[in-house]
């Protein structure tokens, strides 16, 4: 029943049913945890006599009129009266004809509202009723839910509280608990059946917390669990063939690294020592890479590669685009130029000449998710490396590793992300960080331009660019509230362009970029900006991941509010990726004090993770990442800020692993299994 789809649902129309799959909910269980964002107060019910201004109360009586009436600015409103026996109270809904026809005299009603006073005359402003005695939604703490798609808190509620009704009559749906009783007892959790009960229609605010607890609970733990089970089998398998880091390979390694064209930080450094040590062991590598934009995380990857190939095998490097998987294929063709390491380049629409003839001779293959979709014969793979990671689903990995002979892997990604959010997400993987940027790399200086400065801006940019030739991004944000690019935003965009084009940049070359173009119309634009073909980039965030452009230095940010820090910051890193000194000007119409305070913190602080540590405590986790970051930040009700029940639930994890088997507990091992489906079905 729980699993049932919710076109099983009685009473729905077709539309609602629609809008209810447009937002994620397909099955009763989706429905469940489809969790309230507030819950108002109306459980203080009393009798109309007793009424006092400025409360908000739950009122139940008989109809006794009702009205249809016209305000002076002729707004229609729909009148009654409440009775109760111990007086009569108004109320009034505004343009809601259809309640005169629903409310008819000697129908009993519940109403929760606002008490107002008129003279001597009270009146209660209505925000929710229903038919009957006070139930789902008055006389009690009534949640409000992220009301989305046209899709009413009351019209959810109704749905919820008719799953919950029938989980009564079917027993075994949550009856069954999904922990051993220690771990109940020991983490002073709830049953499961009642946290649902009560996270939707709570009987008062202490049981609502013990039920936000076992969910959160739920949630961390499950995901703790599975890392750790994941973990559990990775440590038994073994790769095809151990890597050798021996003398002789040891010798060509450090000869490669005092050939490179620039000295190795001490981070890059000790991050390729802990990776050189994986790759020596029989257990293959499951290492997570974290590192700004520009830190050199390419460059230790492609140690990993030179150590496959010294031992005889081949690796993969898949990035998300075809732009990445390009810019990787010139990064290690320079860095390998003066040895016999051959590169190939997999993409959706590029490959090198001859490709399917000389693939079985190329000792590294970078590519897109050609690498996957395309059929080649790679047999001798080692070592896979997948930068941004996070935009690959669990089966698309999985189909990348079956192309190697168990083959070590390594995942990067230049995203800021608070060690804490690492460590409970990616729990599975062993954790590094490049924490440092390259020698001589200068740090972008930032800087809030005021409104009255925004012209003076502009000039100082021109003559920049014509005496000392270099380029500019102007960054527009994404107008909608949604992460996802919607045309509202390409039309604004495109109307920015068409100004700074005509109006302010007249003289110069302007591009324009954003991600309704087509992959290939982007990448052009992209690659015609690195060839300065144009002087300036007019476009949407979707070059947060994108080309290197080391003449690039300087970076206008069109609405930085609309930013979480750590998005700032991989804008931020489109730039400064050369010697020249680069700059960053935040612009802004909201001068909200809070506002300010957060974008000033920006402009001092270059350290990705101390940015992403800080939005996590302001904005919180929902709302840190920007588009590139989708699929971190699903937690329902959990937090990634609450450190003591992430602490908490490792810990349980590791006991439950140490003292029980899985298959003695069904309910947990299939939600384990739905959260794997989840991950896939999301990619």
């Amino acid at each position: 029943m729980i699993n049932d789809p919710i076109e099983t649902l009685p009473n729905t129309s077709v539309i609602t049913i629609r809008r209810l799959k447009s937002i994620g909910i397909n099955t009763f269980w989706d429905f469940l945890n489809y969790f309230p964002s507030r819950y108002e107060d109306y459980s203080l019910i009393s009798p109309i006599d007793r009424l006092q201004e400025g409360e908000t109360v739950t009122v139940t009586g008989k109809i006794t009129d009702g009205k249809y009436a016209v305000t002076r600015n002729g707004t229609r409103m729909q009148k009654f009266k409440l009775e109760d026996g111990t007086g009569t109270v108004e109320l009034a809904w505004f343009n809601q004809p259809y309640l005169l026809t629903l409310f008819k005299p000697g129908t009993q009603l519940s109403v929760a509202g606002l008490v107002k006073r008129f003279g001597n005359k009270f009146s209660l402003e209505p925000h929710e009723y229903e038919i009957g005695e006070p139930s789902k939604h008055t006389g009690r703490l009534i949640p409000i839910y992220p009301e989305k798609r046209g899709l009413s808190s009351k019209l959810i509620r109704e749905k919820i509280n008719y799953i919950l009704n029938q989980l009564d009559h079917d027993r075994d749906q949550l009856g069954n608990e999904l922990y051993p009783e220690e771990i109940l007892a020991f983490n002073k959790l709830i049953d499961e059946k009642s946290a649902y009960q009560n996270i939707h229609f709570p009987d008062n605010k202490n049981a609502l917390n013990k039920s936000k607890q076992r969910l959160a609970f739920d949630e961390l733990f499950i995901i703790q669990l599975t890392s750790a089970l994941i973990r559990k089998e990775w440590e038994i398998q073994t790769v095809g063939h151990k890597f050798d880091a021996g003398n002789t390979h040891m010798y060509s390694l450090q000869k490669f690294i005092n050939h490179l064209p620039f000295k190795l930080t001490a981070s890059q450094q000790k991050v390729w020592e802990e990776i050189k040590y994986d790759l020596t062991k029989t257990k293959p590598m499951n290492r997570f890479l974290q590192g700004e934009v520009g830190s050199g995380k390419t460059v230790v990857a492609a140690l990993g590669c030179y150590l496959a190939y010294l031992n005889g095998y081949q690796s993969l490097i898949m990035a998300p685009t075809e732009i990445l998987a390009q810019q990787h294929y010139q990064t290690l063709t320079n860095l390998f130029k003066d040895s016999p390491v051959k590169i190939g380049l997999q993409t959706g629409s590029q490959k090198i000449s001859n490709f399917k003839s000389q693939n079985s001779n190329c000792d590294i293959v970078v590519g897109t998710h050609a690498l996957i979709s395309r059929k080649f014969s790679l047999n001798k793979i080692g070592f896979i490396v997948i930068d941004e990671q996070h935009r690959f689903g669990v089966a698309q990995r999985a189909k990348l590793k079956e192309k190697g002979i168990n083959p070590h892997i390594l995942t990067m990604t230049a995203t800021p992300i608070p060690r804490t959010v690492a460590l409970t997400l990616h729990g599975e993987l062993d954790l590094s960080v490049i924490d440092e940027m390259p020698i001589g790399r200068l740090p972008v200086k930032t800087y809030l331009v005021p409104k009255l400065k925004r012209e003076a801006g502009y000039q100082w940019i021109k003559r920049q660019i014509k005496e000392q030739g270099v380029q500019t991004f102007i960054v527009c944000p994404l107008i909608a509230e949604s992460e996802t690019e919607t045309m509202q935003s390409v039309k604004a965009v495109t109307k920015e362009y068409e100004y700074l084009k005509s109006y302010v940049f007249p003289e110069l070359k302007l591009g324009l970029v954003h991600g309704k173009l087509k992959s290939k119309e982007k990448d052009t634009v992209m690659n015609d900006f690195k060839k300065r073909k144009y002087d300036i980039l007019v476009a949407t965030p979707v070059v947060e991941v994108g080309i290197d452009v080391p003449n690039a230095t300087i970076m206008i940010i069109e609405g930085a509010e609309r930013y979480g820090l750590a998005q700032l910051h991989q804008l931020r890193g489109r730039i400064g990726r050369g010697d020249k000194q680069s700059y960053c000007f935040l612009f802004t119409s909201n001068d909200n004090h809070d506002v300010s305070e957060r974008l000033k913190y920006f402009t001092v602080t270059n350290q990705g993770r101390l940015l992403a540590e800080k939005d996590l405590i302001i904005r919180g986790p929902g709302q840190i990442y920007g588009q590139m970051q989708h699929g971190y930040t699903d937690l329902k009700i959990a937090s990634f800020t609450d450190y003591s029940l992430i602490k908490q639930t490792r810990s349980a994890a590791e006991y439950f692993i140490n003292h029980y088997a899985l298959d003695k507990f069904p309910g947990l091992k299939e939600r384990i299994e739905r959260k794997k489906v989840e991950e896939v079905s999301r990619d």
